[in-house]
């Protein structure tokens, strides 16, 4: 990631506390590409600076999160593919992010929202097909909150646990996007086989 994209990230977080963590990540949900890997780890640092405190700043990640998530929910809900197809480059949206998250989706279902919040590259798009297949909304929400939780603790307590050294993670996080997604693939096919093994 360009270190003036980092660098204006980090100065809204450190000017806006909460609200800028909450903003970020409401931005980062409805696919527009600003990574939750810098935003997170350094709201964990500024709980380490006692800048904010540590449920706050996660309740400000989860609701912006979700609320992005929403945005994104309803994009797909309304426009369909079509929409997204003829429009979403304008708004950063990756054709191979969505085609990845709409894979995913049509492979693992519904669960499908609460394992993709984990995966880095599926996690930001997950939201559009959820809304094109009309999820119930309060599920998608549900599994989207429950989702968001472990990813945005995860990241907020290394930084925290690094302080002021929160930035050395950034480099380790291509390694770290494929432990995740190989970890919640294993978990998705060991669920389908108990599923499978149930109905014989």
């Amino acid at each position: 990631m360009p270190s003036h994209v980092v660098n204006l990230i980090v100065q809204y977080l450190a000017a806006w506390g909460v609200w800028g963590i909450g903003v970020e990540m409401a931005i980062e949900s409805a696919a527009i590409p600003l990574p939750s890997e810098v935003i997170l780890p350094f709201a964990g640092y500024l709980v380490f600076t006692g800048h904010v405190g540590f449920a706050a700043a996660l309740l400000a990640a989860i609701a912006g999160g979700l609320a992005g998530s929403v945005v994104s929910y309803y994009v797909g809900f309304w426009g369909g593919r079509p929409l997204l197809a003829r429009y979403g480059r304008y708004v950063f949206i990756s054709p191979h992010g969505l085609l990845r998250a709409e894979d995913w989706f049509q492979r693992y279902g519904e669960a499908t929202v609460f394992f993709g919040r984990l995966v880095p590259g599926v996690r930001t798009f997950i939201s559009l097909p959820a809304g094109i297949a009309r999820m119930p909304l309060l599920r998608f929400i549900v599994y989207s909150a429950l989702g968001s939780l472990p990813w945005s603790a995860g990241l907020m307590y290394v930084g925290y646990k690094l302080g002021e050294n929160w930035q050395i993670i950034e480099p380790l996080f291509h390694r770290l996007d494929l432990v995740v997604a190989a970890g919640v693939v294993l978990v998705l096919l060991a669920v389908g086989w108990r599923v499978v093994s149930h109905q014989h």
